[in-house]
């Protein structure tokens, strides 16, 4: 189960590889696009609209509860307030044994007005985001940070250029050099980088 699909731009890569995988949304317009754009795949288990921070999570969602190998959630926990609750609902979708996937945006000290634009409340460390996933009753079974030339990226348009937005420019010339990002990532052992990573097991 994905959590946060918005327009597809992820789940595209499980559903056009066979993958069985269900989609979900806050928001009922992407959920609607995602019908009408993957509703009919055979491997597309459903789509739906799920708030992971509603107080009756376990009664509104009943028949997803302890269903998936995997959930997964791509930058979108630091766009709920409440994560402690959101990690916590997640954990119920699993089966036993399954595994929780967070990625997030890493370091308070870069939060800039991109942040604020995109709706995010906070940043995480590595450490901070384990014991989140920790206090939600998952077991920590992998972490680490990742995009390390990211900081450096992030850091020249937020803080000393000071946009509200990536411009698309400085976007395009980032993406050309990411095959080689990838192997710095490697090198440094991804002990630091733009975002977090973590993956916790029911």
């Amino acid at each position: 189960l994905e959590i946060g699909s918005g327009l597809g731009n992820l789940s595209r890569f499980f559903l056009t590889k066979g993958q069985p995988i269900y989609l979900t949304d806050l928001r009922k317009g992407y959920c609607d696009q995602l019908q009408a754009q993957f509703g009919d795949l055979p491997n597309c288990l459903g789509i739906g609209q799920v708030d992971l921070v509603l107080p009756d999570f376990e009664t509104r969602y009943a028949d997803l509860l302890g269903k998936f190998d995997s959930v997964f959630a791509l930058n979108v926990v630091e766009h709920i307030e409440d994560d402690h609750r959101a990690l916590a609902n997640a954990r119920l979708l699993l089966r036993e044994g399954g595994h929780l996937v967070i990625l997030v945006p890493a370091y308070q000290w870069l939060y800039t007005k991109m942040d604020e634009g995109l709706g995010h409340y906070r940043r995480y460390t590595v450490p901070r985001l384990s014991k989140t996933m920790t206090d939600a009753g998952l077991k920590v079974i992998h972490e680490q940070y990742f995009n390390t030339m990211g900081i450096l990226a992030w850091w020249i348009s937020g803080k000393l250029q000071r946009n509200d937005q990536i411009p698309s420019g400085q976007m395009k010339l980032y993406n050309t050099f990411v095959p080689v990002f990838r192997v710095i990532d490697k090198l440094v052992g991804r002990r630091f980088g733009l975002s977090a990573v973590a993956v916790g097991q029911r």
